[in-house]
Order: structure tokens, then C-alpha cells, then sequence
């Protein structure tokens, strides 16, 4: 295994170390924790807290910042973080305004992160949640009861970080997150497994003509395999899936995120998004804004995830709100 690591129990915390060091007047740390937060606490406005197993960077601890989340918590590779960390983050943003959490739809961290917000409310503390269910591929997958959270949780980052920076009370930001959840939809595949660097293994294995369509972003087996075809022949197979799903007519409007899962190149990505671009134009179909990079990984997955948000007006006017975090800029 070649990998720059010193000792593997270390990854997580020597990772947000560095990211501390990098960013020290955007991000700082509670306590000893695995929890990245704010440098300068959001005021009278209800705070965001997201998080899940590590391996997704950027996410989450990169979309820390004004205009998106206000704390970050970070599991162990692929691992959710426990409740006792969702807890203080909680206690760390909350400023009488109630707390938000943004959850991708896994069991554990849902279990967790309820557990958390029963933990807080015995403190005074209100919380709500709204949980991300953007794949489209599986239902019922190897760690998730119905559909997973995947890229699709940074766009609701992005809007609902915009929506509560603005002041939006917690029952209308849970409202307003879950209409940004219902029409988010995302659908990936990979080109090869990523190599976990806690257990020296590949994540699952494929053949070296093969691609697996709709797989998870921990590895979870998709919908099929098929060889691998041109970049033109993949996207149009994927977005005839999202579009049936996205109820979309001519003259909609959508925000597109072509996803990197880590491995795969900017070249790549934009030859996907060129033709995203082109069969979205032959339909009709508005794009207001483009994300082309690597939002939520998969470690060093090979491979790439679409992701088609159709906008109203509310939708659209906080995607294009400020936004200043380490891996998000807008404004």
C-alpha cells in the first residue's frame, strides 16, 4: 500500500490538524474533538452541524464557513461519527436559535445523530433534522434503509447554509431543506476501488474492462456491471435514469454537480459535463449553475456521480448566495 500516512489510528486526526494549520482564521477545533467549526461562531441564527465517516473530502469539513455549515464532525475512515461528537457540536453552534442537522441517509449516522439531538434537547437545546436521500440507483442498501446521501448533500449544504445565514427560523429550514432533498437527485458509478488505508484492502473488486453503475460511496454494490463504454455512451445511460426521476420539463431550471469520486481526472470530468451540458440543451432544460470537481469522494475511488437540482426561485437565489469555506467560494 502506497500511501502518504504515518500511522493508520492517526489518519483522521493528523488530517484535521493539517486542515487547521492550513485555514487558521476560517476553522478551529472543540476541544480535542474531531469537530471542525467556525473561527467566528454565527450569531442569532440557527446552526447547521453535519458530519459522517471520513474518506468523503472535501466534505464535510471543507463546507465549514460563511453561507454553509457551522460545524463538522468526522468519523473514522467510512465510519460514523458517535453521538457523544454530534452532541458537542451541537452545543458548540447553538445560539438560541435551534440547531439543524444535515444527515446523508445511512443507518449509523442517523442513529447517531438522533441519538445526539435527544441528548441536546435534555439541555434546552431544539433540534431538528432533515436527512439526504439523493441516489437514485439502490433502495435498501448495505448500510441505508431506503435511499443513500451522496454528492446531492452539498448543494443542500449549499442552500440551506444560504437560507439560515439569512435568518431563516428552524421549522422553515427544515421545510425549506426538505424541498431542496425532494428535488436533488444523484446517480454515480465507478471505474475501479478505492484502497482503504485503515485495512491495506480494496474496497470491492472489479475487473479492469468492467464499471459498476450506482455504486455507494463506501463501496456498496450498485444496480449492475457492464464493460465500460465512451464517456458520451455512460452519461446518457445515467441521465436517462436521473431524468426519469427529476421531473423535469422544457424550461426548468437545474444545478448540475459533476461529482469526482477521487481518482478520476479534471479532463475526465469535464468530458462528462460537456455532455451533460449538451443533452440538458437539447431538451430544453435550463442550467443556471455548474459544479465540475471533487465535492465528495470516495477516497480514491475511480469514478464520477451526476447530480441534476431542479430550481425554483427560492432554490435558486440561495445557490447563488454568498458562500466562503475552504472548499466552497461564491460571492
Amino acid at each position: 500500500m502506497k500511501k502518504m500516512i504515518n500511522q493508520a489510528e492517526n489518519i483522521v486526526s493528523e488530517m484535521l490538524q493539517g486542515m487547521l494549520k492550513a485555514y487558521p482564521n476560517m476553522l478551529q477545533q472543540v476541544a480535542d474533538l474531531p469537530i471542525i467549526v467556525r473561527k467566528q461562531k454565527k450569531q442569532q441564527r440557527v446552526g447547521l452541524v453535519s458530519g459522517g465517516g471520513s474518506g468523503h473530502e472535501p466534505a464535510h469539513a471543507g463546507f465549514v464557513g460563511y453561507g454553509m455549515l457551522d460545524a463538522a464532525v468526522a468519523g473514522e475512515v467510512f465510519t460514523s461519527p458517535s453521538a457523544d461528537k454530534v452532541y458537542e457540536a451541537i452545543k458548540a453552534v447553538d445560539s438560541g436559535k435551534g440547531v439543524l442537522l444535515i444527515i446523508k441517509n445511512y443507518s449509523g449516522d442517523v442513529m447517531n445523530f438522533e441519538m445526539a439531538a435527544e441528548m441536546a434537547a435534555m439541555e434546552g437545546i431544539t433540534v431538528s433534522k432533515i436527512i439526504v436521500d439523493d441516489d437514485i440507483a439502490v433502495e435498501n442498501s448495505t448500510y441505508t434503509v431506503g435511499r443513500r446521501g451522496i454528492a446531492g448533500t452539498v448543494l443542500v449544504h449549499k442552500m440551506v447554509g444560504a437560507a439560515a445565514e439569512s435568518g431563516y427560523s428552524l421549522e422553515a429550514l427544515e421545510q425549506f431543506g426538505n424541498k431542496v432533498i425532494a428535488n436533488t437527485k444523484t446517480i454515480g458509478m465507478a471505474l475501479k476501488p478505492c484502497l482503504v488505508p485503515t485495512t491495506g484492502k480494496l474496497s470491492f473488486e472489479l475487473a479492469d474492462d468492467e464499471v459498476e453503475i450506482g455504486l455507494g460511496i463506501h463501496g456498496e454494490p450498485g444496480t449492475h456491471r457492464e464493460k465500460i463504454q465512451s464517456a458520451d455512451q455512460h452519461v446518457d445511460h445515467l441521465l436517462e435514469k436521473l431524468l426519469a426521476e427529476s421531473n423535469l420539463s422544457a424550461e426548468d431550471e437545474v444545478a448540475v454537480l459533476v461529482n469526482g469520486l477521487g481518482e478520476t481526472t479534471l479532463i475526465e470530468l469535464f468530458i462528462i459535463n460537456n455532455r451533460v451540458a449538451d443533452v440538458l440543451q437539447s431538451k430544453n432544460i435550463r442550467v443556471v449553475d455548474t459544479l465540475v470537481g471533487n465535492y465528495m469522494t470516495s477516497l480514491d475511488m475511480g469514478g464520477f456521480s451526476i447530480t441534476l437540482s431542479k430550481l425554483d426561485s427560492e432554490m435558486k437565489q440561495m445557490l447563488q448566495a454568498k458562500a466562503d469555506t475552504v472548499a466552497f467560494k461564491r460571492g
